[in-house]
């Protein structure tokens, strides 16, 4: 993300022809220079992706009216669900972290080394283990432990610091506990969370005993946005690596524990890049 000063438009809509040139258009004619320009489209029911990236430096529209001349003279026309983003503004980030630690190091090492160029004002967890960590980094780290009983009213006290901290994504590098709707409305496609392939198929408290006794061949992890329907959110990313028969238990958590990281880090990349857009369930990951 070394390109600062630029603008991107992530958009969907029913097939047209006309669509394609008319964004292109848009940019151009206003003396934008285009950096990058994604498109795809659904053949099941004909309908358009795309991401378009261009150079803000001679752009004739002022950035704070690109928003309603692009409704005005484009998306309005096509009946369009779309969103703007410029590059220059860092991606505040919230972590949510329980007792695993290993995604929660990994995103913070990618923080700290400056391959990701973003903010981490705030890690909130139910557990006051890594409070250490969040104090090494200078981040506010905030303890709320979760029972049935407090669930909500820990939730509106977590609602209340993601708005203060001004949070435009959530992460949960393996938060244990399961987000209310209520909670999910605030944060609709900026909540990533992670699992690994045992799910659904080996739940319980030993999936990885269930899966080793089952002798399964291959592992993986999916990074998804949360939603009502737990780990059923719009998929982002994907992986699977294989399983040997020489593979122990400890070696396959190991295993998964790396997948883990790597799914999840790509999902978070591919969203602070804004190459995700929504559709129903599913997602169009532009690279």
């Amino acid at each position: 993300m070394k390109v600062k000063n630029t603008a991107i438009i992530l958009l969907h809509a029913p097939e047209d022809g006309g669509i394609v040139p008319a964004v292109i258009e848009f940019v151009l004619d206003n003396k934008g220079q285009i950096k990058k320009l994604d498109q795809h489209v659904m053949e099941d029911n004909k309908h358009l992706f795309m991401r378009i990236e261009w150079l803000l430096d001679d752009f004739t529209i002022p950035r704070d009216k690109i928003g309603e001349f692009f409704e005005t003279l484009i998306a309005s026309r096509y009946g369009m669900t779309w969103s703007l983003h410029f590059r220059e503004k860092k991606t505040r980030v919230a972590l949510f972290v329980s007792k695993y630690s290993h995604c929660f190091h990994d995103i913070l090492s990618r923080f700290e080394s400056g391959e990701w160029d973003i903010e981490i004002p705030i890690i909130i967890s139910n557990h006051d283990k890594f409070r250490y960590v969040a104090e090494r980094y200078n981040i506010h780290y905030h303890h709320l432990p979760i029972t049935k009983q407090n669930k909500r009213e820990q939730e509106e006290i977590e609602l209340k610091l993601l708005n203060e901290h001004n949070i435009d994504l959530i992460v949960l590098a393996r938060y244990m506990q399961v987000l209310t709707n209520e909670f999910i409305d605030h944060y609709p496609n900026r909540i990533i969370n992670i699992h690994h392939s045992s799910l659904p198929a080996f739940a319980g408290a030993d999936p990885y005993g269930s899966a080793f006794r089952r002798g399964v061949k291959f592992m993986g992890a999916t990074a998804h946005y949360a939603t009502e329907d737990l780990d059923e959110g719009p998929i982002i990313v994907q992986d699977v690596i294989p399983i040997s028969h020489r593979d122990t238990i400890r070696e396959m958590k190991r295993k998964g524990k790396d997948i883990e990281k790597q799914v999840l880090a790509q999902a978070v990349w591919a969203h602070l890049n804004y190459n995700v857009l929504t559709f129903k369930n599913k997602t169009v990951v532009f690279q």
